[in-house]
């Protein structure tokens, strides 16, 4: 006997039906944005793979390429994941940095082999200086390679140098100024059109970005400076250490489809590299295209780190103190009364001899809170107070 539905009951399961259809194509359009699930590995261009699928084949590489964000947390407990499983599959490890210069080699030794505090160390290795910034987030990274005593590299040059190849390129810095860095391989043209791109976002006031600029070509060069110099120190500690798995921890920028330091350890035949990525949960997928890196890992957003205080100033280390370059109009600063030209020389009651030490201050500030300033202004001091309004509600 049929059914007998009711004119009411057919729409219900009409709607019931559009229902479902809708929620099949929501999944779909979730599965599509999510390509890399939280907790899941991928091959870029390819398909899952199990953690120990991915970790037992890049254990056996000589050379592994971490990346990160900067400022993501998510990025660096992730970073730290990674490392831990390294060194369990591979006990014979090194850890490069790209936040240290080589000059501070000296300091990480020490600090690796136990000689030296948490605050000494920073200090030593003139944290606040080269990187200063989200220091708790790396210092669980500086202590898993004290704690298990794996020798800590320092990938990095001097930012003068590499600030110096983009004023004037790579040939005009004299060969004692390089630090032993060699001429970079050439760039791929799809780094060129990446590198354009950034470029193109700050371009200089009242000049139209080319690529046919001559700074645009030395941005070029500074960027590739630093690729080299990073694939220089990971050769060099893989030859040193013989049998050592050499991880680089680092931008994902210099790693991602193999444009930046992988294409300079290539030039320098090195072998046996691997690179891993995190993936943030909602990234474009179309991203993800085979070459971006060895294999991605699933992370989930950080949640929205407080804002950070600013003056509204750029500034450099000069023998004085900290030198203000610029001040931004109607910034913080400016209302202070700080001028371009000034040499901060104390900032909140502390004598202040670097950059970073101003930038360590200024971020620790709290929203209507008062920050008192000196600064020698020509051949006088001058007192100011920068204000920071209160946080909005």
């Amino acid at each position: 006997m049929r059914e007998y539905a009711s004119p009411i009951d057919r729409a219900a399961r009409r709607i019931a039906a559009l229902g479902a259809a809708l929620l099949f194509v929501a999944a779909a359009v979730h599965a599509q944005t999510s390509c890399v699930g939280v907790g899941e590995w991928a091959i870029p261009g390819g398909k899952r793979a199990t953690a120990s699928e991915i970790l037992s084949r890049v254990s056996r590489e000589t050379i592994v390429l971490i990346g990160e964000a900067h400022d993501n947390a998510e990025h660096h407990r992730w970073e730290l994941q990674m490392l831990a499983e390294l060194h369990a599959l591979h006990p014979k490890m090194a850890i490069g940095f790209e936040m240290f210069p080589r000059r501070v080699q000296g300091a990480l030794d020490r600090w690796v082999a136990g000689e030296l505090t948490e605050e000494a160390f920073l200090k030593e290795s003139d944290w606040q200086e080269v990187w200063g910034a989200d220091t708790p987030q790396y210092l669980p990274l500086f202590h898993f390679a004290r704690m298990n005593r794996i020798p800590m590299i320092a990938l990095n040059v001097e930012r003068e140098f590499v600030r110096s190849v983009g004023e004037k390129g790579f040939a005009a810095v004299p060969a004692e100024k390089r630090e032993g860095v060699s001429q970079p391989a050439p760039p791929s043209e799809a780094y060129v059109a990446r590198l354009f791109r950034a470029y193109s976002e700050h371009p200089e006031r009242g000049k139209a970005p080319s690529r046919d600029d001559p700074a645009f070509r030395r941005f070029v060069e500074a960027q590739q400076v630093w690729d080299r110099a990073m694939a220089e120190a990971l050769v060099d500690a893989a030859t040193r250490l013989q049998g050592a798995l050499v991880t680089g921890v680092m931008g994902a920028s210099h790693i991602s489809y193999g444009y930046g330091v992988p294409h300079q350890l290539q030039s320098l035949g090195a072998k046996h590299v691997a690179s891993l990525l995190p993936w943030d949960a909602n990234a474009d997928c179309s991203r993800l295209a085979s070459g971006y890196a060895t294999a991605v890992f699933g992370v989930t957003k950080p949640p929205p780190a407080p804002p950070r205080q600013l003056l509204g100033i750029t500034v450099d280390t000069v023998p004085e103190g900290v030198k203000v370059l610029t001040v931004a109009s109607g910034s913080i600063a400016e209302a202070a009364g700080l001028r371009a030209g000034d040499v901060l020389f104390e900032v909140a009651g502390t004598a202040v001899k670097a950059a970073g030490e101003v930038r360590a201050i200024v971020f620790a500030m709290q929203p209507g809170t008062w920050l008192p300033l000196k600064a020698k202004r020509q051949n006088e001091v001058v007192d100011l107070t920068a204000k920071f309004p209160p946080a909005k509600k």
